[in-house]
């Protein structure tokens, strides 16, 4: 996913510019993500992905940053994050949000979608 990112040419590859790109945006979310592993684990609990989901302006319910962690947790019993599930978890949101947001015209946080527009919306943000 995240090379695809930084593929321009769309041909599975990245030039060195795309490289030195992808490194700049993984070395961003690497200092949000330790800005929020306050006990230096390396991992983040459910509180601390609440936070840092808050501060990007992601005000999530406890249901679905829960919903979250155990759909993206290495170990589901520990309920904690790592930088990579991290940054998957916040690029599939930001383009999930994007996504919806060019349905939801006049922004009050509904939008109505046919099946196939739902379908339509969710996988091309997802790959």
């Amino acid at each position: 996913m995240l090379l695809n990112m930084f593929d321009q040419g769309k041909i599975g590859k990245i030039d060195l510019i795309g490289f030195s790109g992808l490194w700049r945006f993984l070395q961003q979310w690497r200092t949000m993500f330790q800005q929020f592993d306050r006990d230096r684990s390396g991992t983040i609990n459910p509180q601390e992905l609440q936070q840092a989901l808050s501060q990007m302006g992601y005000n999530l319910s406890p249901q679905l940053i829960q919903f979250l962690t155990s759909r993206y947790a290495q170990k589901p019993a520990r309920s904690t994050i790592q930088l990579d599930s991290f940054i998957q978890i916040c690029t599939q949101l930001q383009r999930t949000a994007e996504a919806f947001k060019e349905k939801d015209a006049n922004r009050s946080g509904n939008a109505r979608l046919s099946y196939e527009d739902f379908l339509i919306l969710a996988v091309s943000h997802m790959l």
